[in-house]
């Protein structure tokens, strides 16, 4: 019996000591990374200036086109993400600020995703490989659910969310796989199909009175002089529930309702995201009401 808990706890003290060595490692590999997405582009920068920061979900990601602010002298980056809710997109500008980014503007899409508070499991969990390095990332999961478990048990964070930080993606970073988030000053464009999904309900969607995150953005500007845009970006025609607008607007006054700006399928590549034609006709109308000076 003695000889087998022996056996035994050799056997737990090599399991933990594994899992923080393959913690350490993980971690070493996702902290010296810096051209695989958008997050890991932010930690390992400094000090960056822009004109323009857009910030948002794929309503900001495919319907912002970065280069056109380019072309009117304004330097500008597209961090928007796709599946991103606004607890990462608060997170994104919290990191900016830790990284002392300098800022002028923020244009923030703010529509569908004030109807939640909830994190996007996918996106928030690529910011899990810094916790243990940046202080706001630390704070902005201590209020999840399973900060603890994240935080404190060596590796688990990466057994949890595998698909994400996993083996595959640490080896894509190992040895240095590009994609093609960073292309295009961040603006992922959309092409029109003839299959796309043209019709959408959100008949049961609310906006929340007092989104959290929403108002963390708001407390963030203002503390750093930052200009913030917050703007509602257009769906097509055929979609059922569109007083959701509206009822955005009566809770957020300040918010600008571009639902209606450009409407027509043809410029949709599904029904809540634009083709890049679309885009870039959304982008000329947010440039001459915003940026025309």
């Amino acid at each position: 019996m003695k000889q087998f808990l022996i056996y035994i706890t050799k056997i737990v003290l090599i399991t933990i000591l594994l899992t923080v060595v393959l913690d350490g490692l993980y971690s070493a590999l996702f902290i010296q990374c810096k051209n695989r997405g958008k997050i890991d582009q932010i930690y390992n920068s400094e000090g960056r200036k822009y004109d323009v920061v857009i910030l948002g979900s794929s309503r900001a990601n495919n319907h912002f086109v970065t280069p056109m602010f380019e072309q009117k002298g304004l330097k500008a980056f597209n961090y928007g993400m796709s599946g991103s809710h606004l607890f990462e997109t608060a997170l994104m500008l919290k990191l900016m600020i830790e990284r002392k980014y300098e800022i002028k503007n923020v244009i923030l899409e703010a529509d569908l995703n004030l109807s939640g508070i909830e994190q996007s499991e996918g996106i928030a969990s690529r910011f899990l490989p810094y916790i243990h390095n940046s202080d706001v990332i630390k704070k902005h999961f201590q209020t999840q659910e399973h900060f603890n478990e994240l935080y404190y048990i060596p590796f688990y964070r990466y057994i949890k969310y595998d698909s994400k930080i996993g083996f595959r993606e640490m080896i894509f970073t190992a040895i240095h796989k590009k994609t093609n988030a960073l292309d295009n000053l961040g603006f992922y464009p959309l092409q029109k199909h003839k299959n796309a999904n043209m019709k959408n309900n959100i008949v049961k969607l609310n906006p929340l009175p007092h989104n959290k995150y929403y108002e963390e953005i708001k407390s963030i500007c203002k503390a750093n002089n930052i200009n913030l845009i917050t703007v509602m970006t257009p769906m097509c025609e055929n979609v059922k529930g569109m007083d959701y607008f509206e009822k955005v607007k009566k809770a957020y006054p300040e918010i600008h309702n571009y639902e209606n700006a450009v409407v027509e399928n043809k410029y949709f590549s599904s029904c809540g995201h634009m083709n890049e034609t679309g885009a870039r006709m959304f982008t000329a109308i947010i440039l001459k009401d915003f940026f025309n000076k």
